[in-house]
């Protein structure tokens, strides 16, 4: 398997999880291996996307926790 299509499967997996939803719903191919570059392990493709998913985590727990 690739490492864009290992990448993908990773982000479905933890879709839940926060923030890696928006990989799953947002990203294409393309985008993903951009983001990822020279990795060449999982654990290298995922800390790629660290810092995006760090933001993205923080921003759906400030909609949850907003008040109206």
């Amino acid at each position: 398997m690739d490492l864009v299509a290992a990448l993908k499967q990773y982000a479905t997996d933890h879709y839940n999880d926060g923030g890696w939803d928006v990989v799953v719903e947002c990203y294409t191919d393309d985008e993903i291996g951009d983001r990822i570059g020279d990795a060449k392990t999982l654990d290298e493709a995922v800390d790629a996307f660290d810092a995006l998913i760090d933001v993205w985590r923080d921003r759906q727990a400030d909609a949850r926790n907003s008040a109206f």
